[in-house]
Protein backbone atom coordinates (compact mmCIF):
# COMPACT_ATOMS: atom_id res chain seq x y z
CA UNK A 1 0.00 0.00 0.00
CA UNK A 2 0.91 3.48 -0.61
CA UNK A 3 4.07 2.29 -2.83
CA UNK A 4 3.61 5.15 -5.16
CA UNK A 5 3.81 7.77 -2.21
CA UNK A 6 6.87 6.43 -0.61
CA UNK A 7 8.53 6.87 -4.12
CA UNK A 8 7.17 10.28 -5.12
CA UNK A 9 8.45 11.48 -1.21
CA UNK A 10 11.69 10.22 -2.40
CA UNK A 11 11.62 12.10 -5.73
CA UNK A 12 10.38 15.01 -3.90
CA UNK A 13 12.97 14.83 -1.07
CA UNK A 14 15.78 14.62 -3.42
CA UNK A 15 13.92 17.94 -5.46
CA UNK A 16 14.00 20.07 -1.95
CA UNK A 17 17.46 19.05 -1.70
CA UNK A 18 18.97 20.21 -4.91
CA UNK A 19 16.60 23.51 -4.85
CA UNK A 20 18.27 24.29 -1.34
CA UNK A 21 21.48 23.35 -2.52
CA UNK A 22 21.27 25.18 -6.10
CA UNK A 23 19.92 28.23 -3.60
CA UNK A 24 22.42 28.03 -1.31
CA UNK A 25 25.35 28.04 -4.24
CA UNK A 26 23.51 31.18 -6.04
CA UNK A 27 23.62 32.69 -2.36
CA UNK A 28 27.36 32.00 -1.64
CA UNK A 29 28.20 33.28 -5.09
CA UNK A 30 26.23 36.11 -4.76
CA UNK A 31 28.40 36.76 -1.11
CA UNK A 32 31.71 35.93 -3.10
CA UNK A 33 31.21 38.49 -6.35
CA UNK A 34 30.32 41.02 -3.53
CA UNK A 35 33.58 40.36 -2.12
CA UNK A 36 35.80 39.90 -4.82
CA UNK A 37 34.16 43.72 -6.04
CA UNK A 38 35.19 45.05 -2.92
CA UNK A 39 38.85 43.36 -3.74
CA UNK A 40 38.57 44.77 -7.24
CA UNK A 41 38.71 47.97 -5.90
CA UNK A 42 41.18 47.85 -3.54
CA UNK A 43 43.13 46.14 -6.10
CA UNK A 44 42.87 49.86 -7.94
CA UNK A 45 44.00 51.61 -5.25
CA UNK A 46 47.01 49.43 -4.65
CA UNK A 47 47.88 49.21 -8.34
CA UNK A 48 47.78 52.72 -8.93
CA UNK A 49 49.89 53.15 -5.51
CA UNK A 50 52.58 50.39 -7.27
CA UNK A 51 52.75 53.19 -10.39
CA UNK A 52 53.22 56.09 -8.44
CA UNK A 53 55.84 54.37 -6.74
CA UNK A 54 57.42 52.72 -9.96
CA UNK A 55 57.07 56.27 -11.47
CA UNK A 56 59.11 57.55 -8.38
CA UNK A 57 61.76 55.03 -8.25
CA UNK A 58 62.09 55.99 -12.13
CA UNK A 59 62.66 59.33 -11.70
CA UNK A 60 65.05 58.31 -8.32
CA UNK A 61 67.20 56.17 -10.51
CA UNK A 62 67.40 59.34 -12.79
CA UNK A 63 68.25 61.59 -10.33
CA UNK A 64 70.50 59.03 -9.15
CA UNK A 65 72.32 58.74 -12.21
CA UNK A 66 72.55 62.72 -12.71
CA UNK A 67 74.23 62.89 -9.19
CA UNK A 68 77.00 59.89 -9.98
CA UNK A 69 77.84 61.76 -13.57
CA UNK A 70 78.04 64.62 -11.07
CA UNK A 71 80.33 63.30 -8.18
CA UNK A 72 82.49 61.99 -11.47
CA UNK A 73 82.80 65.23 -12.58
CA UNK A 74 83.72 66.87 -9.36
CA UNK A 75 86.16 63.71 -8.65
CA UNK A 76 87.68 64.51 -11.85
CA UNK A 77 88.22 68.52 -11.29
CA UNK A 78 89.64 67.86 -7.34
CA UNK A 79 91.81 64.70 -8.55
CA UNK A 80 94.43 67.34 -9.49
CA UNK A 81 94.41 68.89 -6.13
CA UNK A 82 95.93 66.78 -3.02
CA UNK A 83 92.68 66.34 -1.35
CA UNK A 84 89.30 65.14 -2.32
CA UNK A 85 86.63 65.02 0.43
CA UNK A 86 83.09 62.97 -0.19
CA UNK A 87 80.30 64.86 -0.87
CA UNK A 88 77.45 64.66 1.81
CA UNK A 89 75.33 64.19 -1.21
CA UNK A 90 76.88 60.89 -2.36
CA UNK A 91 76.79 59.79 1.17
CA UNK A 92 73.27 60.52 0.82
CA UNK A 93 72.12 58.78 -2.48
CA UNK A 94 74.05 55.55 -1.82
CA UNK A 95 71.72 54.79 1.56
CA UNK A 96 69.11 55.75 -0.26
CA UNK A 97 69.77 53.36 -3.11
CA UNK A 98 69.71 50.46 -0.23
CA UNK A 99 66.25 51.18 1.19
CA UNK A 100 64.47 51.32 -2.18
CA UNK A 101 65.92 47.71 -3.23
CA UNK A 102 64.26 46.63 -0.02
CA UNK A 103 61.33 48.31 -0.49
CA UNK A 104 61.13 46.73 -3.86
CA UNK A 105 61.56 43.49 -3.22
CA UNK A 106 58.93 43.83 -0.32
CA UNK A 107 56.64 44.72 -3.34
CA UNK A 108 57.43 41.88 -5.03
CA UNK A 109 56.90 39.34 -2.22
CA UNK A 110 53.56 40.90 -1.93
CA UNK A 111 52.20 40.79 -5.73
CA UNK A 112 53.33 36.94 -5.65
CA UNK A 113 51.30 36.35 -2.17
CA UNK A 114 48.64 38.28 -3.79
CA UNK A 115 48.58 35.81 -6.74
CA UNK A 116 49.17 32.46 -4.67
CA UNK A 117 45.91 33.51 -2.50
CA UNK A 118 43.86 34.61 -5.78
CA UNK A 119 44.86 31.10 -7.18
CA UNK A 120 44.04 29.22 -3.94
CA UNK A 121 40.47 30.80 -3.81
CA UNK A 122 39.76 29.58 -7.00
CA UNK A 123 40.45 26.15 -6.45
CA UNK A 124 38.45 26.52 -3.72
CA UNK A 125 35.54 28.68 -4.47
CA UNK A 126 33.32 25.29 -5.15
CA UNK A 127 34.84 22.76 -2.76
CA UNK A 128 34.02 26.09 -0.17
CA UNK A 129 30.44 25.95 -1.08
CA UNK A 130 29.27 22.56 -0.86
CA UNK A 131 31.34 21.79 2.48
CA UNK A 132 29.21 24.83 3.56
CA UNK A 133 26.02 23.44 2.54
CA UNK A 134 25.37 20.66 5.61
CA UNK A 135 21.67 22.07 6.37
CA UNK A 136 18.75 22.44 4.26
CA UNK A 137 15.97 24.71 5.26
CA UNK A 138 12.62 24.07 3.42
CA UNK A 139 10.67 27.18 2.28
CA UNK A 140 7.44 27.48 1.74
CA UNK A 141 7.85 27.86 -2.34
CA UNK A 142 10.12 24.55 -2.02
CA UNK A 143 7.03 22.83 -0.41
CA UNK A 144 4.24 24.02 -2.36
CA UNK A 145 6.45 23.20 -5.72
CA UNK A 146 5.84 19.47 -4.61
CA UNK A 147 2.93 19.38 -2.17
CA UNK A 148 0.53 19.26 -5.44
CA UNK A 149 1.77 16.14 -6.47
CA UNK A 150 1.72 14.64 -3.03
CA UNK A 151 -2.10 15.58 -2.34
CA UNK A 152 -2.81 13.77 -6.33
CA UNK A 153 -1.00 10.64 -4.71
CA UNK A 154 -2.64 10.59 -1.76
CA UNK A 155 -6.57 11.33 -3.70
CA UNK A 156 -5.44 8.53 -6.21
CA UNK A 157 -4.70 5.80 -2.86
CA UNK A 158 -8.31 6.84 -2.05
CA UNK A 159 -7.60 9.34 0.77
CA UNK A 160 -10.66 11.62 1.31
CA UNK A 161 -10.08 15.25 0.48
CA UNK A 162 -10.64 16.71 3.60
CA UNK A 163 -8.35 14.03 4.75
CA UNK A 164 -5.91 14.64 2.41
CA UNK A 165 -6.19 18.56 2.89
CA UNK A 166 -5.21 18.15 7.03
CA UNK A 167 -1.97 15.68 6.42
CA UNK A 168 -0.85 18.14 3.46
CA UNK A 169 -1.60 20.97 5.86
CA UNK A 170 0.38 19.67 9.22
CA UNK A 171 2.82 18.05 6.73
CA UNK A 172 3.89 22.10 6.18
CA UNK A 173 3.14 23.29 9.43
CA UNK A 174 6.03 20.22 10.34
CA UNK A 175 8.77 21.24 7.67
CA UNK A 176 8.53 24.74 6.60
CA UNK A 177 11.34 27.18 7.96
CA UNK A 178 12.69 24.28 9.88
CA UNK A 179 16.47 23.01 9.31
CA UNK A 180 17.78 19.61 8.27
CA UNK A 181 20.67 18.08 8.01
CA UNK A 182 20.79 16.98 4.15
CA UNK A 183 21.60 13.75 4.67
CA UNK A 184 18.67 13.26 6.77
CA UNK A 185 15.98 15.45 5.39
CA UNK A 186 14.24 12.07 3.42
CA UNK A 187 13.84 10.44 6.78
CA UNK A 188 13.12 13.50 8.67
CA UNK A 189 10.23 14.02 5.76
CA UNK A 190 8.43 10.15 6.41
CA UNK A 191 8.56 10.42 9.96
CA UNK A 192 6.71 13.63 10.42
CA UNK A 193 3.98 12.12 7.45
CA UNK A 194 4.04 8.69 9.70
CA UNK A 195 3.41 10.32 12.92
CA UNK A 196 0.50 12.65 10.95
CA UNK A 197 -1.06 9.40 9.45
CA UNK A 198 -0.90 7.64 12.52
CA UNK A 199 -2.35 11.09 14.72
CA UNK A 200 -4.94 10.69 11.93
CA UNK A 201 -6.36 7.56 12.69
CA UNK A 202 -8.45 6.95 15.70
CA UNK A 203 -7.22 5.25 18.67
CA UNK A 204 -9.15 1.76 18.32
CA UNK A 205 -10.82 0.36 21.76
CA UNK A 206 -9.88 -3.16 22.90
CA UNK A 207 -13.89 -5.01 22.53
CA UNK A 208 -12.93 -7.94 23.82
CA UNK A 209 -12.07 -6.08 27.17
CA UNK A 210 -15.34 -4.49 27.00
CA UNK A 211 -17.02 -7.76 27.05
CA UNK A 212 -14.67 -9.17 29.95
CA UNK A 213 -15.47 -6.30 31.86
CA UNK A 214 -19.13 -6.53 31.82
CA UNK A 215 -19.25 -10.46 31.95
CA UNK A 216 -17.70 -9.60 35.61
CA UNK A 217 -19.57 -6.71 36.60
CA UNK A 218 -22.99 -6.93 35.41
CA UNK A 219 -23.05 -11.13 33.99
CA UNK A 220 -25.24 -10.17 31.82
CA UNK A 221 -24.32 -10.99 27.88
CA UNK A 222 -22.79 -8.20 25.82
CA UNK A 223 -24.61 -7.12 22.88
CA UNK A 224 -23.57 -6.27 19.47
CA UNK A 225 -24.96 -5.02 16.34
CA UNK A 226 -23.46 -6.14 12.78
CA UNK A 227 -24.79 -4.03 9.90
CA UNK A 228 -23.89 -2.30 6.95
CA UNK A 229 -24.88 -2.37 3.15
CA UNK A 230 -25.24 -5.08 1.22
CA UNK A 231 -22.47 -7.67 0.13
CA UNK A 232 -19.78 -6.19 2.80
CA UNK A 233 -19.78 -9.03 4.19
CA UNK A 234 -21.52 -9.03 7.33
CA UNK A 235 -22.03 -12.17 7.99
CA UNK A 236 -18.77 -13.57 7.31
CA UNK A 237 -17.63 -10.83 9.81
CA UNK A 238 -19.88 -11.84 12.44
CA UNK A 239 -18.59 -15.53 11.87
CA UNK A 240 -15.30 -14.71 11.99
CA UNK A 241 -15.53 -12.54 15.13
CA UNK A 242 -17.26 -15.64 16.99
CA UNK A 243 -14.43 -17.35 16.29
CA UNK A 244 -12.18 -14.61 18.00
CA UNK A 245 -14.56 -15.14 21.04
CA UNK A 246 -14.38 -19.11 20.88
CA UNK A 247 -10.11 -18.18 20.71
CA UNK A 248 -10.34 -15.68 24.16
CA UNK A 249 -12.57 -18.79 25.84
CA UNK A 250 -15.89 -16.47 25.54
CA UNK A 251 -19.47 -18.08 24.76
CA UNK A 252 -21.70 -16.55 21.92
CA UNK A 253 -24.74 -16.96 19.68
CA UNK A 254 -25.65 -16.00 16.26
CA UNK A 255 -29.05 -13.69 15.84
CA UNK A 256 -30.31 -14.59 11.91
CA UNK A 257 -31.34 -11.16 11.95
CA UNK A 258 -31.52 -11.44 7.99
CA UNK A 259 -34.66 -12.17 7.53
CA UNK A 260 -34.53 -10.52 3.84
CA UNK A 261 -31.77 -12.32 1.62
CA UNK A 262 -32.33 -15.24 0.13
CA UNK A 263 -30.49 -18.19 1.66
CA UNK A 264 -28.85 -15.70 4.48
CA UNK A 265 -30.27 -17.95 7.53
CA UNK A 266 -28.33 -21.16 6.02
CA UNK A 267 -25.13 -19.39 5.47
CA UNK A 268 -25.15 -18.01 9.27
CA UNK A 269 -26.74 -21.66 10.67
CA UNK A 270 -23.51 -23.50 7.89
CA UNK A 271 -21.40 -21.04 9.95
CA UNK A 272 -22.47 -21.88 13.34
CA UNK A 273 -22.07 -25.53 12.48
CA UNK A 274 -18.54 -25.51 11.53
CA UNK A 275 -17.67 -22.99 14.98
CA UNK A 276 -20.07 -25.21 17.21
CA UNK A 277 -22.11 -22.18 18.14
CA UNK A 278 -25.85 -21.93 18.43
CA UNK A 279 -27.84 -20.02 16.04
CA UNK A 280 -31.24 -18.27 17.00
CA UNK A 281 -33.59 -17.68 13.87
CA UNK A 282 -37.12 -17.17 12.47
CA UNK A 283 -39.01 -17.58 9.35
CA UNK A 284 -38.30 -15.26 6.76
CA UNK A 285 -39.96 -12.10 6.23
CA UNK A 286 -40.46 -12.13 10.12
CA UNK A 287 -39.32 -9.00 12.59
CA UNK A 288 -35.44 -9.26 12.42
CA UNK A 289 -35.64 -7.18 15.86
CA UNK A 290 -37.50 -9.90 17.71
CA UNK A 291 -35.12 -12.45 16.28
CA UNK A 292 -32.22 -10.42 18.36
CA UNK A 293 -34.69 -9.82 21.31
CA UNK A 294 -35.03 -13.73 21.48
CA UNK A 295 -31.03 -14.66 21.08
CA UNK A 296 -30.56 -12.19 23.98
CA UNK A 297 -33.15 -14.13 26.28
CA UNK A 298 -31.60 -17.58 24.89
CA UNK A 299 -28.36 -15.78 26.38
CA UNK A 300 -29.13 -14.71 29.55
CA UNK A 301 -30.71 -17.96 30.28
CA UNK A 302 -28.09 -20.17 29.11
CA UNK A 303 -25.24 -18.07 30.45
CA UNK A 304 -23.43 -17.28 27.37
CA UNK A 305 -21.79 -14.29 26.97
CA UNK A 306 -22.05 -12.67 23.55
CA UNK A 307 -25.23 -11.62 21.20
CA UNK A 308 -24.04 -11.18 18.08
CA UNK A 309 -27.03 -9.78 15.98
CA UNK A 310 -26.70 -10.39 12.07
CA UNK A 311 -29.01 -7.79 10.25
CA UNK A 312 -29.87 -7.37 6.39
CA UNK A 313 -28.05 -5.53 4.16
CA UNK A 314 -29.13 -2.12 2.64
CA UNK A 315 -28.19 0.79 1.12
CA UNK A 316 -27.70 3.60 2.73
CA UNK A 317 -30.02 5.81 1.10
CA UNK A 318 -33.15 3.44 1.45
CA UNK A 319 -34.80 4.95 4.89
CA UNK A 320 -37.19 2.17 5.34
CA UNK A 321 -34.57 0.07 5.52
CA UNK A 322 -32.52 2.17 7.35
CA UNK A 323 -35.39 2.55 10.18
CA UNK A 324 -35.67 -0.90 10.03
CA UNK A 325 -32.27 -1.36 11.66
CA UNK A 326 -33.12 1.58 13.98
CA UNK A 327 -36.33 -0.30 15.40
CA UNK A 328 -33.14 -3.36 15.75
CA UNK A 329 -31.24 -1.29 17.85
CA UNK A 330 -34.12 0.50 19.45
CA UNK A 331 -35.46 -3.46 21.07
CA UNK A 332 -31.69 -4.97 21.64
CA UNK A 333 -30.12 -2.12 22.78
CA UNK A 334 -26.66 -3.49 21.96
CA UNK A 335 -23.54 -2.61 23.67
CA UNK A 336 -21.83 -2.01 20.62
CA UNK A 337 -22.92 -1.63 16.94
CA UNK A 338 -20.28 -2.16 14.37
CA UNK A 339 -20.18 -1.07 10.93
CA UNK A 340 -19.21 -3.54 8.68
CA UNK A 341 -17.66 -1.93 5.12
CA UNK A 342 -15.48 -3.58 2.23
CA UNK A 343 -12.04 -1.05 2.13
CA UNK A 344 -11.88 -1.35 -1.56
CA UNK A 345 -14.84 0.63 -1.15
CA UNK A 346 -13.09 3.85 -1.40
CA UNK A 347 -14.74 7.07 -0.29
CA UNK A 348 -18.06 6.11 -0.98
CA UNK A 349 -18.29 4.27 2.35
CA UNK A 350 -17.60 7.63 4.32
CA UNK A 351 -21.45 8.52 3.15
CA UNK A 352 -22.40 5.16 4.42
CA UNK A 353 -21.19 5.40 7.70
CA UNK A 354 -22.29 8.82 8.12
CA UNK A 355 -26.05 7.75 7.23
CA UNK A 356 -25.68 4.57 9.37
CA UNK A 357 -23.99 6.67 12.50
CA UNK A 358 -27.42 8.84 12.09
CA UNK A 359 -29.58 6.12 12.84
CA UNK A 360 -28.09 3.60 15.10
CA UNK A 361 -25.17 5.60 16.84
CA UNK A 362 -22.02 3.40 15.29
CA UNK A 363 -19.57 2.85 17.57
CA UNK A 364 -16.88 1.01 15.55
CA UNK A 365 -15.44 0.07 12.18
CA UNK A 366 -14.77 -3.32 10.91
CA UNK A 367 -13.10 -2.88 7.03
CA UNK A 368 -13.67 -6.77 5.00
CA UNK A 369 -11.57 -7.05 2.43
CA UNK A 370 -8.37 -4.86 3.65
CA UNK A 371 -6.05 -7.69 2.03
CA UNK A 372 -7.00 -6.85 -1.46
CA UNK A 373 -6.81 -3.10 -0.66
CA UNK A 374 -3.32 -1.75 -2.41
CA UNK A 375 -4.22 1.40 -1.88
CA UNK A 376 -5.04 1.80 1.82
CA UNK A 377 -6.52 5.19 1.61
CA UNK A 378 -9.87 3.89 2.67
CA UNK A 379 -8.76 3.09 6.33
CA UNK A 380 -7.47 6.29 6.47
CA UNK A 381 -10.17 8.40 5.69
CA UNK A 382 -13.04 6.64 7.60
CA UNK A 383 -11.57 6.96 11.01
CA UNK A 384 -11.06 10.86 10.26
CA UNK A 385 -14.40 11.25 8.34
CA UNK A 386 -16.59 10.08 10.82
CA UNK A 387 -14.54 10.26 13.83
CA UNK A 388 -15.33 6.69 14.70
CA UNK A 389 -12.13 3.73 15.38
CA UNK A 390 -11.72 0.96 13.22
CA UNK A 391 -11.45 -2.03 15.67
CA UNK A 392 -10.99 -5.40 12.98
CA UNK A 393 -9.61 -5.89 9.36
CA UNK A 394 -11.10 -8.84 7.35
CA UNK A 395 -8.13 -10.27 5.70
CA UNK A 396 -8.80 -13.49 4.44
CA UNK A 397 -11.70 -15.92 3.55
CA UNK A 398 -10.42 -17.85 6.69
CA UNK A 399 -12.10 -17.74 10.13
CA UNK A 400 -9.23 -16.84 11.61
CA UNK A 401 -8.43 -13.69 9.33
CA UNK A 402 -9.62 -11.45 11.69
CA UNK A 403 -7.13 -9.35 12.64
CA UNK A 404 -7.33 -6.73 14.96
CA UNK A 405 -6.81 -3.04 13.92
CA UNK A 406 -3.12 -1.41 15.28
CA UNK A 407 -2.56 2.04 14.56
CA UNK A 408 1.14 1.14 14.18
CA UNK A 409 1.07 -1.99 11.81
CA UNK A 410 -1.24 -0.18 9.77
CA UNK A 411 1.25 2.79 9.48
CA UNK A 412 4.19 0.49 8.62
CA UNK A 413 2.04 -1.39 6.23
CA UNK A 414 1.75 1.79 3.96
CA UNK A 415 5.37 0.97 2.75
CA UNK A 416 6.93 4.86 3.85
Amino acid sequence: MFGKLKEKLKSWTQGIIKKAVVDEVQEVAKKEKSKKSEKSVKEKKETRVKEISKKEKKEGKKREKEAEEIVKEIEEKERVKEEIKPIEEHEYVEPALKTFDKEERKISENIIKDIKVEEEEKKGFFKKIFSGINKVKISEEDFEVYSGDLEMILLENNVALEVSDKIIKQLKDTLVGKEFLKKEIEGQIIESLKDIIYNVLIEPFDLIEKIKDKKLSEHKPYVILFCGINGTGKTTSIAKFGNLLKEKKLSCVFAAGDTFRAASIEQLKKHGAKLGIEVIAHDYGSDPASVGFDAIKYAEKNHIDVVLIDTAGRMHTEKNLMAQVEKIAKVCNPDTKLFVGESITGNDIIEQIKTFNQSVKIDGIILSKADIDEKGGTALSVGYTTEKPILYLGVGQEYKDLQKFDKNKFVESLGL
